[in-house]
């Protein structure tokens, strides 16, 4: 008897990734096309519709899950806007590839999908409750709780990075001040050092005692940033992945010093601070359990 399948779509700036998942996550095959430029919503949809064809040889295909550079609304049908795509705003993406595959269609945030494949396969598979933070030139989060994600009634819940840290601090993009992203994404620690985190890991892995001092203060600023979203959540783990979480092992000690001075006990109890484990998989992992998870809810 033939397998059921989803194909998980991790849609980016420059390139589209497509997989066929079983419902146990297990991966049958994989391509990945460039995407379209100009990337019009038009020219993309017509370039994952043939990349679908293409993956569905064996016609056991049951549904699609897309993950999207920026907000989706909380329905998972309207991509609002797409980062690094152009002319992307409330774009009907889930509709429009339903009527032209046949397949139902599911969307979501690439960062949600990010947390929900670490939660399904990966660093956080023994926990129901947990948050993830990607640590990379901004700072993405997502809200897993009972195993679903969480994104809010507009579908724009989960934005842990942007929570304030120092309500003085540098201006960010999302017009807050002194949000978290301003103090350990790749571009404030540019801003703050001059250098790469990657020299910084180098450094530290050397032994270099100035590259030592900077990740625990790093790990005590996040520790702090991750303080508000852990009153709120109390989630059973926190999940750090992004290009950053390469040198975790410098800052997690001084994160969690951190969190434990400022949190109460109760609403930590057995806690977990955890790498990310899929690295740049997760986006697609997740946008597969997403398309499992609205055939269940459909059945």
């Amino acid at each position: 008897m033939p397998q059921e399948e989803a194909i998980a779509i991790d849609l980016g700036g420059t390139a589209i990734k497509l997989g066929r998942f079983l419902k146990d996550g297990t991966c049958i095959d994989s391509i990945t096309i460039p995407t379209p430029q100009p990337a019009t919503p038009e020219a993309v949809i017509d370039a994952i519709v043939a990349a679908v064809e293409r993956l569905n040889v064996e016609k056991n295909c049951l549904a699609l899950g897309v993950g999207t550079p920026g907000p989706a609304d909380a329905a998972g049908r309207i991509a609002k806007v797409a980062i690094n795509l152009s002319g992307w705003t409330d774009i009907p993406l889930a509709e429009w590839l339903e009527k032209k595959t046949g397949f139902p269609t599911i969307i979501a945030n690439d960062g949600n999908c990010a947390g929900l494949g670490e939660a399904w396969l990966g660093a956080g598979k023994r926990f129901k409750n947990l948050i993830l933070l990607t640590l990379g030139t901004g700072v993405g989060g997502a809200i897993v709780l009972d195993g679903k994600l969480f994104v809010g009634h507009q579908g724009a819940a989960g934005e842990l990075g942007l929570v304030t840290l120092n309500p003085d601090g540098p201006p960010c993009n999302s017009g807050n001040q002194g949000s978290l992203e301003q103090y350990v994404s790749v571009q404030a620690i540019r801003r703050a050092t001059g250098k790469e985190p990657a020299e910084w890991g180098k450094l530290a892995q050397a032994g270099d005692k100035e590259a030592i001092a900077f990740w625990q203060e790093y790990g005590r600023l996040l520790g702090a940033g991750l303080t508000s979203s852990i009153y709120v959540l109390a989630p059973e783990a926190v999940v750090i992945g992004g290009g950053i979480s390469a040198s975790a092992e410098f800052f997690f000690p001084t994160t969690l010093a951190e969190i434990e001075r400022r949190v109460l006990p109760s609403s930590r109890v057995g806690l977990e601070l955890v790498k990310a484990e899929l690295g740049n998989q997760a986006g697609i992992v997740g946008a597969a359990k997403l398309a499992w998870q609205m055939l269940e809810s459909k059945s």
